[in-house]
């Protein structure tokens, strides 16, 4: 068995480092437009309800409108989907700018921010479609390429979003929350639509013409759990950023919740990075439901979180939970979905998690306002039980879903052989 380092260096010899570099990068400005809009509308208007509602209007329309996105990039290809994307999502940033420092009432910036939001582009969903195709031109199917694959994405995707918001902090810090904001739109603009331009884009747009025989359905018994799945798991994002908001601000020291927030991000690319290691013979519905158990009880500590420097080790090891569980259940999607409809599962599973992510803040910040950080803590843990609850209660139905996607697979391969 090679070792997880052979396994990445195999990987990302297939398309060079350059794509590795600029996939990367072009998810950033979605990590970093969130909060960039929290700080440049609250700071602008002197309200964080105003920064707050513009903040989420982004997430909510951008939840909303990726599984279209994605069913076009399926349909047209990623390469013309993604760069309308990335140019209109730029340019919706800086609408949203001139809108702030204007003389409109907030409200408008709300406005602004949704439609930026409804174009930014979901490059780390998008990116896990191009894995299959660029490891099989190969000529031949590499299922543990595509493991390590979607291992490295679910990584990623934490580490863009542990950087983003200290990329916004940093240019806040330098400068200001407008100068931040516009960063991101400089790098949406340049590696959003190098991203779409890039080679890989072309490859999976023709193994997805291929692939196209017929109706596919999208939203199957399987692909509704894992959808649920991704909820939950955005809920344990929310209710954790908003407790230990709360945390730290009781503590006099508000500043501190990025960093410490970060901590849960840190666990997670580290567990996701040594994914690679599992053994291949682990069923992917048994990982989930464990991962599930283990999510569940190592939040349990955070009952007990009384201060920041308790609160540091926990956020720390709850995060081993949280890239496995997020792989394991992309890479099921990925598995159960037809190729012809392989980016609108992944964008919808994306989706979820930013609505799940806007649910658990919202629930948890009302608990919050009631009884401090452990009532929205609580949240995190009946996210956890919930988990436990989906994973376990529909084992069989994502077995029989693995099943049928693998012989549908073998055949779609035989097919693109004898093409």
């Amino acid at each position: 068995m090679s070792s997880p380092l052979d396994s990445y260096r195999r990987l990302f010899g297939l398309t060079g480092p350059a794509y590795v570099v600029v996939a990367f990068v072009a998810r950033l400005p979605l990590a970093m437009s969130q909060l960039g809009a929290l700080l440049l509308v609250a700071g602008t208007t002197g309200s964080y309800g105003a920064g707050g509602a513009s903040a989420g209007a982004l997430a909510v329309a951008n939840a909303v409108g990726a599984p279209v996105w994605g069913g076009w990039a399926d349909r047209f290809g990623q390469r013309r989907v993604v760069a309308i994307q990335s140019l209109a999502g730029s340019g919706g940033l800086v609408a949203l700018l001139l809108v702030v420092h204007s003389s409109l009432p907030w409200a408008w910036s709300a406005v602004a921010s949704a439609v930026a939001g409804l174009f930014l582009p979901q490059v780390g969903p998008l990116a896990r479609v191009r894995w299959r195709p660029i490891t099989e031109r190969t000529g031949r199917p590499q299922p543990g390429l595509v493991e390590t694959a979607f291992s490295y994405e679910g990584a990623a995707d934490e580490a863009s979003f542990v950087l983003g918001p200290a990329l916004i902090g940093l240019g806040v810090s330098i400068a200001s929350p407008t100068t931040a904001l516009a960063a991101a739109a400089v790098l949406l603009a340049i590696f959003g639509t190098w991203f779409a331009l890039h080679d890989t884009a072309a490859l999976a747009h023709a193994v997805t013409r291929r692939a196209t025989v017929g109706p596919s359905p999208l939203l199957t018994g399987a692909l509704l759990v894992l959808c649920a799945s991704q909820f939950v798991i955005g809920t344990v994002f929310g209710s954790v950023q908003t407790g230990t908001t709360v945390l730290a601000t009781n503590v006099g020291a508000p500043g501190l919740t990025g960093y410490f927030h970060a901590l849960l991000g840190v666990g997670s690319v580290v567990a996701g990075l040594g994914m690679t290691g599992l053994p291949p013979t682990w069923p992917l519905p048994s990982r989930l439901g464990w991962f599930a158990v283990a999510l569940l009880v190592l939040g349990l500590p955070l009952l007990l979180v009384d201060s920041l420097g308790l609160l540091a080790p926990v956020l720390l090891v709850l995060g081993l939970t949280i890239a496995p569980y997020m792989i394991t259940t992309f890479t099921v999607g990925e598995r159960v979905t037809p190729p012809s409809r392989t980016g609108a599962a992944m964008t919808l599973l994306a989706a979820a998690t930013g609505l799940g992510y806007a649910v658990g803040a919202a629930v948890a910040g009302r608990l919050a306002d009631w009884g401090g950080h452990t009532p929205a803590y609580a949240v995190t843990l009946a996210a956890g039980a919930l988990a436990v609850l989906l994973s376990w209660a529909d084992h069989g139905t994502l077995t029989r879903a693995l099943r049928g996607g693998a012989r549908a697979g073998s055949a779609a391969s035989g097919r693109f052989t004898r093409a």
